[in-house]
């Protein structure tokens, strides 16, 4: 009998669970996620899931995170200082490709040197400039990224500038070519950047979760999850980082198919921050062909196609104040909900809901509140923001307190794009407290803010909602209508034949929202989902049973939703793929790209066995080093002709060889 431990660190919570032989649950538990320390938040959760399952901690054979670290910090443009060595391109790419955006500032050069498509050398690489670029900046950055024209083609100068850095400055480096076999150097060069931010924060977290399990007595290997759903070890995770953006998303994608067997259906997993969507088919996530998108940046990472929205337990609810109606709309920005601030400050919090409730008039910040975040820094603030900070102390305040000038509005929202400040508002969560559907912090408090809110005046000059419940009733049907949407706008973007337009305009056309209703007149409509929904999330029991019936689809709730990501953090495989090219610079000729450089043979096929060879030598040994055990090996060859004078003439061939096994648990 195996125990296994999985974890996953979300937004708001810390999830852990302990399964027996990837058979059976049999504890789950949830802490608050430490945003200043994510080793905290995991403590907690593995406590109180060995606490609750009375299993010894000496007797877990396996432990696996899922994180949502590397997404987060560079949707929020967290991360430490680097510096690009980019070589054989021109100065202009780093303004045209989003280069200049992702560096935000730090330090770049622009190098002669390079190969061509067949690996020939360019020019030779400008081995002078580049030992000043580091002498100059190698004490004042974290990392270096490095990114060489057709480096997946002939990598030596990549390789030699890696070297230099070793040499020189002794800081860790990213290598484009060690990250994806493909071409397109841009974003090849985007990835490395990223991975060099990461690499210090992941290295952190994973030595500090790895500590924490160790004085708990968790001796087990600890894995992490990579952005296709896949497990590594947590060394090849420190090293490459990059790969585990959408860890978190990937994992509750591979613990859906582990509790419910589906092989064709949607995965909605709603948490505090976002709603995640996606799609199985055959019993696997689709993959985005074009890299995972984090943010505004398209990396080169395999990862899950993985549609997130604004959208969760802890949206800021917005009032509409256009048309005679009213009504109120969701996100995309998370707030800390009131009946959450009520538990820590419940004397700060009451005290302004009730002079609020005896104010004759609805006030702009009614139900609003602030605080600073400790431990942050403030470099590179300006007057006003400081300001603000020193006015919020380390307090929590009424929002209308703080806020003296409407121009003060500004610098709030800079304080809380920098991850300084904290904004609690009205949120589905406090609504959900409201009419019973939760209980865990302060429901008067909830309904108060929702009293607030109902008063607000609509165009034709009613209130919003009489009473608190019905407010609450209008945030959850919010809830739940855009939840449909977004299931609806991941359907046409991913439906396999294919729509013409905009996924989001089809969702919310006239005719697709009135064929949900099932529009009966001179026109007959009848439309929704043709696949079931497999809703996840510590909420989904309580806002997606309506939402199934919206879009006249199956709503399977697995019985442990609400851990879904922390499942799958520990019931993946290992899986290590390995690609690359052989080309034909001439006839006769077949060149073998490698990662020590290129090799030519004389005939196709020769070629083609010694990259396979290389290939499979390579996978075989990354599964291995990651712990997998009874591996596998799959091989896929793309081999590309052209018909000249009645015979076929080959041009290139893609060779990708898949490695994958459970990992091995301790004895």
């Amino acid at each position: 009998m195996a125990l296994l431990l999985g974890v996953d660190t979300g937004g708001t919570y810390t999830d852990a669970v302990i399964l027996r032989d990837e058979v059976e649950v049999i504890a789950s538990a949830k802490a608050l996620t430490t945003r200043h320390d994510l080793a905290i938040g995991v403590g907690g959760a593995v406590r109180a899931v060995l606490a609750a399952s009375g299993v010894a901690a000496g007797d877990i054979a396996l432990a696996s995170l899922s994180t949502t670290l590397a997404t987060n910090a560079l949707v929020e443009g967290q991360g430490g200082r680097v510096a690009l060595i980019y070589i054989g391109f021109k100065q202009r790419d780093l303004e045209t490709h989003g280069l200049n955006d992702a560096l935000k500032g730090d330090p770049s050069i622009v190098l002669d040197g390079g190969h061509n498509h067949a690996g020939g050398e360019v020019a030779a690489l400008d081995e002078q400039r580049l030992r000043a670029f580091l002498t100059e900046h190698g004490p004042s950055v974290g990392g270096f990224a490095v990114a060489a024209q057709f480096a997946t083609r002939n990598p030596a100068h990549e390789l030699r500038a890696m070297a230099l850095v070793a040499e020189l400055t002794g800081r860790p480096v990213s290598a484009s070519h060690q990250l994806s076999a493909k071409l397109n150097g841009p974003k090849r060069a985007m990835t490395a950047v990223l991975n060099a931010r990461l690499i210090g924060m992941i290295d952190r977290l994973i030595g500090r979760a790895e500590d924490t399990l160790t004085d708990l007595g968790v001796t087990a290997p600890l894995m992490v999850v990579r952005g296709d759903g896949a497990l590594i070890s947590a060394l090849q995770a420190r090293e490459r980082p990059i790969e585990t953006i959408l860890s978190g998303p990937a994992a509750s994608i591979v613990g859906a198919r582990w509790m419910t067997g589906a092989d064709h259906a949607l995965v909605s997993d709603i948490g505090g921050t976002t709603t995640d969507v996606a799609v199985l088919r055959e019993g696997r996530p689709a993959i985005d062909p074009a890299g995972a998108r984090v943010g505004a940046f398209r990396t080169m990472v395999e990862a899950v196609a993985m549609r997130t929205t604004g959208l969760g337990g802890d949206s800021e609810v917005h009032f509409l104040t256009e048309g005679l109606r009213g009504g109120v709309t969701l996100g995309p920005r998370r707030v800390l909900p009131v009946s959450l601030v009520a538990v820590d400050a419940p004397e700060v919090v009451h005290a302004a809901l009730d002079a609020q409730l005896r104010s004759a008039l609805p006030g702009e910040h009614d139900g609003r509140f602030v605080r600073a975040v400790s431990g942050q820094s403030t470099e590179g603030i300006g007057l006003r923001e400081q300001a603000l900070l020193e006015r919020l102390g380390t307090s929590l305040h009424p929002l209308g307190d703080i806020l003296h000038t409407r121009i003060e509005t500004g610098a709030l929202k800079r304080l809380v794009d920098r991850g300084l400040v904290q904004v609690a508002g009205m949120t589905p969560s406090d609504a959900s407290h409201v009419l019973g559907l939760a209980d865990a912090w302060d429901t008067q408090a909830a309904y108060k803010a929702a009293a607030l809110l109902g008063r607000r005046r609509t165009g034709a000059g009613d209130r919003l909602a009489a009473e608190p419940e019905a407010m609450a009733r209008i945030i959850i049907e919010r809830l739940e209508h855009q939840t449909a949407l977004a299931l609806l706008e991941t359907a046409f973007a991913e439906e396999e034949h294919g729509f013409e337009g905009d996924p989001a305009a089809l969702a919310r056309h006239v005719l697709m929202q009135r064929g949900l209703g099932g529009h009966r007149g001179l026109v007959r409509l009848d439309t929704g989902l043709g696949v079931p929904v497999i809703g996840l999330g510590a909420s989904a029991a309580t806002y997606y049973p309506a939402v199934g019936k919206q879009l006249g689809c199956e709503m399977i709730l697995p019985e442990h939703a609400g851990v879904a990501n922390a499942i799958g953090a520990v019931v993946g495989r290992v899986t290590m793929r390995e690609a690359g090219t052989v080309t034909s610079p001439s006839e006769g000729k077949f060149r073998v790209h490698l990662s020590d450089g290129p090799q030519d043979f004389g005939d196709a096929d020769s070629a083609l066995a010694r990259l396979e060879e290389v290939l499979q030598s390579k996978a075989m040994a990354a599964a291995e080093a990651a712990g997998a055990a009874d591996i596998t090996v799959n091989v896929q060859r793309d081999i590309r002709t052209a018909g000249v004078e009645g015979r076929d003439i080959f041009v290139e061939a893609d060779i990708t060889v898949e490695a994958s096994g459970r990992p091995r648990v301790a004895v």
